[in-house]
């Protein structure tokens, strides 16, 4: 049996921020599968047994196979089900390979039924899946049309919303409301496709296990909430023994275009060269086996960091993080083809290119692809050489998902300013120090320094404004806001002695050491450092701290850190440490950076093993989110987002990790 581990939500096709498709249940028979957001994006599968049908997927279709175990890993997801001594096991893997980015940006993903005889004996198997046309519009009441037909040595079957206008909405909680679903298998005349309404096909299925006789849906007039179209596949495995029987099968989703930047529509990096979706279908399947193999062998590469580093609790969340960190960004090219990696601010407010996403998302892309992370910041720097922001400090993001046309917000009450430039700094460092990335720094030099610039002349003692934890509202004096802005100092001037700005580097790093010592007394809180300098009796985590150590600084004592975890550890609570003195809510990225703090495992594990807790026990069944109640476990906001990215921090601590992953790229 397959150990199963409980999730709050479990990824099956998840790939981008609209083609993202989770279940919210322990077992797959038990809910439909859901959008990230919530809304349907209904899955069903049936399994024929010697004429009796039974559900491995959804709630409808007969009585339910018995699960026997889910395992979530970084790029799959694989169920095991049983039933009349039959074992199917079922793989969703989505090949988000971060050295491999035209791979990474396809939006499909493999679905693979593997069945056998586990009694001994031989049984007569069908199998049947259908997706819903709901995977492609925003709303039950939308009209849909599909059919079928071949291409590239595969059928298909195709759905989508009629009237459709690539990129005309944008917002937070929404799905894609145009393109098409596709499904796709190869040309076995085993294998039927077929687009109708799920009754009949399902019908029709535990009837006598083939859609055969089903035709199309023509009417163009259809709608989901009356008629419910599916795109269909039925294969008949015949009489299967021992010996497992595996299908291949596809889901696809063309978009047409990926995101409107500046005013300009982009397409998928696939796409940079002109390549027809048919025919990225078709090198998808020819392609599979060398997919398959190397999805698993980086699944088992990144596991095995995690285990060695951290313990098995903390390859489980990683496991758990991975294609969410990903799925939550899109990758679109240019009209130069380079390759532009836009985040969306998931379940907050929608924003593109949100500079403070990015910020706590970039350990894992620090470790496994720095250059996706540049490919995150290139936007940034291209909307400001465009002249449309008039500030001296960095904006908060690009848009609204997914039009990444400029900050949308430019209420001064609604900035982040000490912060974004303190990110932007923190970010620039880290790509030096782990992605090598001279050129590009570089080139970006003038304008970091005004961002260091303004740092010195605001960030010692930030007015009040928000920070990236902006539900807490605005705070004056903030500490672990100040931290940041010397921590930016000390990374720009770190840069600038790699770059050769000699003068530059100095004077930064004298004022980095000046703040820095001026902030040691100003926090000083007793047996922790203050949540504002002028608040006595409150703390805060001091997430930001960790890149203290991570860029080796040494801008603070290594004491610091030492108290401030020593103090962590006497105030958690059931699900973990309060984010601040203010409320019992944490934030789980900021919770593994402040598990880091020492580099020591001991506080490492003290802290990680009540995020274990939540990550068993939460109440709220949703894509893994980031604030959280420590004390019930439920969720108070945020689900979905790429923040996850951030718990991966543990393997930057050790330098053989970060110089392995850097020699496999």
């Amino acid at each position: 049996m397959t150990q199963q581990r409980r999730y709050p939500a479990v990824p099956l096709v998840v790939h981008d921020p609209f083609f993202s498709v989770w279940s919210f249940s322990d077992r797959l028979t038990e809910s439909w599968s859901c959008h990230w957001g919530g809304a349907d994006s209904r899955l069903s599968g049936i399994l024929r047994i010697d004429g009796r049908s039974l559900r491995f997927a959804g709630p409808d279709g007969g009585e339910a196979m018995e699960q026997t175990g889910c395992e979530v890993l970084p790029t799959r997801t694989i169920y095991t089900f049983s039933a009349g001594g039959v074992e199917l096991k079922f793989t969703f893997l989505s090949p988000l390979l971060p050295d491999d980015p035209e791979l990474l940006s396809r939006p499909l993903c493999y679905l693979v039924p593997e069945v056998r005889a586990i009694d001994g004996g031989e049984h007569d198997v069908q199998f049947y899946l259908d997706c819903g046309a709901d995977w492609t519009v925003n709303g039950a009441g939308r009209q849909v049309a599909g059919g079928r037909g071949e291409a590239a040595g595969l059928k298909l079957a195709f759905a989508g919303g009629l009237n459709d206008h690539p990129l005309r909405e944008c917002g937070d909680i929404v799905k894609i409301d145009w393109g098409r679903l596709y499904l796709a298998a190869p040309a076995d005349p085993a294998t039927v496709l077929r687009y109708q309404k799920a009754e009949i096909l399902r019908g029709s299925f535990c009837r006598d296990g083939s859609i055969d006789g089903c035709d199309d849906l023509l009417d163009p007039m259809t709608t989901l909430l009356f008629n419910w179209p599916v795109c269909a596949a039925s294969h008949d495995f015949g009489r299967v023994g021992a010996d497992p029987e595996t299908l291949r099968l596809a889901v696809a989703c063309d978009d047409i275009f990926a995101i409107e930047f500046l005013n300009e529509k982009l397409v998928d990096y696939w796409r940079k060269d002109g390549e027809s979706f048919a025919a990225m279908l078709g090198r998808a399947f020819a392609d599979y086996p060398g997919i398959e193999r190397r999805a698993a062998e980086f699944d088992d590469r990144l596991l095995a960091d995690c285990r060695k580093l951290g313990g098995e609790n903390y390859a489980v969340l990683c496991a758990g993080a991975y294609r969410q960190a990903v799925a939550a960004h899109k990758l679109a090219a240019d009209r130069r083809g380079r390759a532009l990696f836009f985040s969306k601010e998931n379940h907050s407010n929608g924003c593109i290119a949100t500079v403070d996403v990015t910020y706590p998302s970039a350990p894992l892309f620090l470790l496994v692809a720095p250059e996706l992370l540049e490919a995150m910041l290139v936007p940034i720097f291209e909307f400001l050489e465009s002249r449309r922001w008039k500030c001296d400090f960095a904006p908060h993001d690009l848009g609204t998902y997914p039009l990444a046309n400029g900050q949308y917000d430019c209420n001064p009450e609604t900035q982040m300013p000490v912060e974004e430039c303190g990110n932007m700094l923190l970010l620039a460092g880290a790509l030096l120090k782990f992605g090598d990335r001279r050129e590009f720094v570089g080139r970006h030099y003038g304008q970091l320094r005004k961002w260091a610039v303004y740092l010195v002349g605001n960030g010692m003692d930030p007015a009040s404004q928000l920070c990236t934890d902006d539900f807490a509202g605005h705070l004056a004096h903030n500490a672990n806001l100040a931290l940041k802005a010397i921590l930016g100092l000390g990374a720009f001037a770190q840069a600038a002695g790699i770059l050769g700005e000699t003068d530059d580097a100095e004077y930064f790093r004298a004022v980095a050491e000046k703040f820095a010592a001026e902030w040691l007394k100003a926090a000083d809180g007793g047996e922790c450092t203050r949540l504002a300098f002028d608040q006595a009796g409150s703390w805060s985590q001091k997430y930001n701290l960790v890149y203290d150590r991570l860029l080796e600084l040494k801008l603070f004592p290594a004491s610091l850190a030492e108290r401030e975890v020593a103090f962590y550890r006497a105030h958690q609570n059931r699900y973990g440490l309060p984010l601040d003195s203010r409320a019992d809510y944490t934030k789980l990225d900021w919770l593994l950076y402040c598990a880091c703090l020492t580099g020591k495992d001991d506080d490492f594990q003290a802290l990680l093993s009540p995020v274990i807790d939540f990550l068993k026990e939460s109440p709220s069944r949703v894509p893994m989110t980031d604030w959280y109640d420590t004390g019930s476990g439920a969720q108070v906001g945020f689900q979905a987002r790429s923040v996850v990215g951030g718990l991966f921090i543990r393997l930057l601590y050790d330098s053989e990790t970060v110089a392995s992953w850097r020699r496999g790229r």
